[in-house]
């Protein structure tokens, strides 16, 4: 209540100063004269008439610089007015208000809202166009001025179509959104693992056998162009692709060569089939390499696999071992051969003394494991018991 007694009280106080003034400037000017003259003068040439009864007078004789008449006190004063003529001017009426709105230091009036305003430049002028400017250098050296990586390549497209392809470096192209630039690395090899995590991936051999496969697929970008506008979603493309040639590739080779020496052979035969289905849906992805990791059975047989892995193993070693024996004997057999060889060559040399020499030495040999003693005397009854005293000397010899 206290604040709306002072804001009509402000408001009856500034009201009955305004009419001071206004009859004030009456007295002084005279413009409550009834039947007289508008001390105007014809305010360019359009004079009002003149009341009824009142008296015509004749034009007043033109301003001179020592004449001057009464003016019209609303309007700003004129250049080379002095002193006494800006005294006798009235207050503006938006002078007026406004001084009344600003609040004097007793008037009491309501002060408006204090909006900040930005600092101004040292020659009077606003920053407000400098920072636009800048603002808008901003925007177009952004939107326009491109640095591309060396293993980077950008594509521009003009309203949403196709325009050209950047290489690497700096480029410059129209400000957005006339032109945008989108920029992918086509050096860089992306990996794709099948399947995400650790999911089971069950494929069908030739054998009609189960086996849970993980592979990698390495790849990267050849056509940047392609890439981007060929294919709604590239890289779930590769996916696919990939397990479609992979289940194909394992379908023509049996569970052994899935599991063991047949895995390179399928990396391969699925990086073509790959390769050919991408090129053929104009992909612009080029396959690096297919890399299996594991092939496991299931895992609801993984312990029946295991055993006949078991088996396999034991079969193989046992295959070792006698191919390894088998080359031993054989490679006895060729030295008995070579050495057969050189005697050969010295019977060639002296036949009768290397027929004589073989012959005993033979006997010798056969001899030397038979515990009978054959005597060629027919009437020889008494013996040495040869063989029991050979035993017996054998050991005595190994002693000593």
């Amino acid at each position: 209540m206290d604040t709306v007694f002072h804001v009509q009280g402000s408001y009856n106080q500034g009201m009955t100063d305004l009419g001071g003034m206004i009859a004030r400037f009456g007295r002084e000017t005279g413009l409550f004269m009834t039947g007289k003259k508008s001390p105007w003068g014809s305010g360019g040439g359009n004079d009002a008439p003149a009341a009824s009864g009142d008296t015509p007078e004749t034009t007043p004789p033109p301003a001179t610089p020592g004449n001057e008449g009464p003016r019209n006190p609303w309007l700003p004063p004129q250049s080379g007015e002095g002193p006494k003529d800006a005294g006798r001017r009235g207050p503006n009426i938006e002078d007026i208000f406004r001084n009344r709105k600003g609040g004097g230091n007793g008037g009491g009036g309501g002060r408006g809202p204090n909006i900040p305003r930005l600092p101004q430049r040292p020659d009077g002028k606003s920053w407000a166009p400098v920072a636009v400017g800048l603002v808008v250098l901003a925007w177009l050296g952004t939107s326009m001025v491109h640095l591309i990586a060396p293993q980077e390549k950008g594509v521009v497209t003009t309203f949403g179509s196709y325009s050209r392809t950047l290489d690497s470096g700096t480029a410059v192209t129209l400000p957005w959104p006339i032109q945008t630039v989108k920029v992918e690395d086509v050096t860089s090899i992306r990996r794709e693992s099948i399947p995400e995590g650790d999911g089971e991936k069950l494929m069908l051999t030739a054998d009609q056998n189960l086996v849970d496969l993980t592979y990698l697929v390495r790849w990267n970008i050849k056509d940047l162009k392609l890439y981007m506008f060929q294919l709604a979603d590239p890289d779930q493309t590769v996916r696919e692709v990939a397990e479609a040639a992979m289940r194909q590739s394992i379908a023509e080779v049996n569970l052994n060569d899935a599991m063991g020496s047949g895995r390179q052979q399928i990396e391969q035969n699925v990086r073509d089939r790959m390769q050919k289905v991408l090129d053929a849906y104009r992909s612009g992805v080029l396959i690096q390499g297919v890399d299996i990791k594991k092939t496991d059975p299931p895992a609801k047989v993984v312990d029946a696999f295991k055993e006949v892995l078991a088996a396999q193993q034991d079969a193989q070693s046992a295959i070792n071992r006698a191919q390894a024996q088998a080359q031993q004997l054989t490679a006895g057999a060729q030295g008995e051969a070579a050495a057969f060889d050189k005697v050969y060559e010295q019977y060639k040399l002296a036949p009768e003394v290397t027929r004589r020499r073989m012959y005993y030495e033979t006997m010798e040999r056969v001899l030397n494991k038979t515990d009978k003693v054959i005597l060629e005397s027919p009437n020889t009854q008494a013996y040495l018991p040869l063989p029991e005293m050979k035993r017996t000397q054998k050991p005595v010899e190994g002693g000593q």
